[in-house]
């Protein structure tokens, strides 16, 4: 952690203490507040973010052992040293069981203090880093293997955005892997030592998100028995990923627009806002554009989050993947079962490959595991669950055999015909989501809503009443990246 951006509280009943400490610190690049009673430094906590905490354990009133027990209720990972002059054993005991990160005694000596704040700091930087970068190695290495076409496009996208300040709009259905794209942003960006927090918007409720993003204050609501910072503060330094922003509330979206344009956020229950430093990576499997329309999703959010869209593929479009994620995979649930490594016939590969996987990556790496666990000494293609086998063709356009049922028309009739009947069935091909047909045919997806109209198309595929609105997307998928 910077020593130029900590903020530490100090509280003693001792003037001359809190002024030596004051002196200490400042001179080392730290901010110091102070308190000289326990009362006055809670009242501080609620009040102030704060990353340290140095507190005398004999106070006026509410001791520094009862001070430490409050100020971890109220920010859990608050590291606290306690110092006193007439500490015993007992004491030094009981500040650790209730969370101290040090202690040490009176007079105070400036190498000590030193040493020990830096620690306390260096500590909780290292941890966050570490569960950061568990979290991001986990599974980056799993996921974003392949060297399709596709693939390598998205790599080569995510290293030219990765090191700018611009906003990121990750596209793609449920189980491609949207999560891991933005972890990798993160890794290759300027603030790969920041923190890397993620939101999932659609498994928060409707009247949580809001405390969830930007904290709230003690009493704020029923249930708020301390204040909670929010994962906008948490990420602050580093990237804040909105996992199915697509699903988030209308009330939400404002609050997130204003943050994004002011940098300010405020906890719930109170009228303070201060500044916090993110970059914010967004993600969804939904068709924004098409949510804007409909009035679900505010149309100057969508444009502040979708400065840089990368698109994560289906599986089922880079299907020459398979081997390398399956070979991974295998290696993994055997591992993680704790079982011995099982030789693969090839045929297995063939299988797997032959495959349409609807619920692309996460599907692959599940059957996976099944097989890992049900075979016997070695995986066979008899292992293959009955529900993984060859993918189904698309259907032809009709009349791409067979011209004649057109009867006699005018060419450029024709020509209109087969393309009404070519986009109907990339329509039904993929359960009429937009988005995804028209990566299958190769449009925009403003380009295909005017292909649908013009050709009068709706999920019967007969013309629509003039009053009927533009087709919605079914076959979402559950909200998980």
């Amino acid at each position: 952690m910077d020593p130029t951006k900590a903020s530490i509280l100090v509280v003693d009943d001792e003037r001359n203490i809190r002024r030596t400490l004051r002196m200490v610190l400042e001179a080392e690049g730290y901010a110091v507040l102070e308190a000289e009673s326990a009362e006055q430094g809670l009242e501080v906590l609620q009040s102030e973010p704060v990353d340290l905490g140095v507190f005398d354990i004999r106070l006026p009133g509410m001791d520094g052992l009862t001070l430490l027990s409050r100020a971890r209720e109220l920010w859990r990972d608050l590291p606290v040293i306690m110092i006193s002059g007439h500490a015993d054993t007992s004491d030094v005991v009981d500040a650790v069981k209730r969370g101290a990160t040090d202690f040490f005694s009176k007079p105070v000596d400036r190498d000590r203090v030193l040493v020990s704040v830096r620690n306390a700091l260096s500590r909780r930087d290292l941890e966050g880093k570490v569960q950061a970068l568990s979290a991001r190695e986990r599974r980056f290495s799993d996921d974003m293997l392949g060297e399709s076409p596709a693939m390598r496009k998205l790599r080569e996208d995510i290293g030219k955005v990765a090191p700018t300040s611009g906003r990121v709009l990750v596209l793609g259905e449920s189980g491609t892997g949207k999560e891991l794209v933005a972890a990798e942003v993160h890794r290759q960006s300027r603030r790969a030592d920041g923190p890397f927090v993620k939101v999932n918007c659609a498994a928060i409720p409707s009247e949580l998100i809001e405390s969830e993003l930007f904290g709230h204050e003690k009493g704020s609501f029923s249930g708020a028995a301390a204040r909670r910072r929010g994962q906008f503060e948490v990420a602050h330094g580093g990237t804040l990923f909105l996992d199915e922003i697509g699903d988030m509330g209308l009330s939400a979206q404002a609050k997130v627009l204003r943050a994004l344009q002011t940098g300010e956020v405020v906890r719930v229950g109170s009228e303070k806002a201060f500044t916090v430093d993110v970059r914010i990576i967004a993600a969804t499997n939904k068709d924004l554009e098409e949510e804007v329309r409909n009035g679900t999703f505010r149309e100057d959010l969508f444009f502040r989050l979708n400065v840089v869209p990368l698109t994560v593929p289906p599986l089922r479009d880079r299907l020459d993947d398979v081997p390398v994620l399956a070979e991974r995979f295998f290696q993994l649930a055997t591992r993680e079962n704790g079982l011995r490594p099982k030789p693969v016939d090839p045929a297995v590969y063939d299988r797997l490959r032959q495959h349409r996987w609807p619920g692309n990556v996460r599907e692959l790496r599940n059957v996976c595991e099944r097989m890992v666990i049900m075979s016997g000494e070695r995986i066979t293609a008899a292992d293959v669950p009955e529900t993984v086998g060859p993918r189904a063709a698309p259907p032809p356009p009709p009349g791409s055999a067979d011209l004649s049922r057109y009867g006699e028309v005018p060419l450029k009739e024709l020509r209109d015909l087969v393309e009404r009947d070519y986009i109907l069935s990339r329509l039904e091909e993929h359960d009429w989501n937009i988005t995804q047909a028209a990566q299958a045919l190769g449009v925009e997806r403003t380009n295909l809503h005017k292909k649908i109209k013009q050709h009068g198309l709706s999920r019967a595929g007969r013309a629509p009443p003039r009053e009927e609105v533009e087709p919605d997307e079914g076959g979402e998928g559950n909200a998980e990246g």
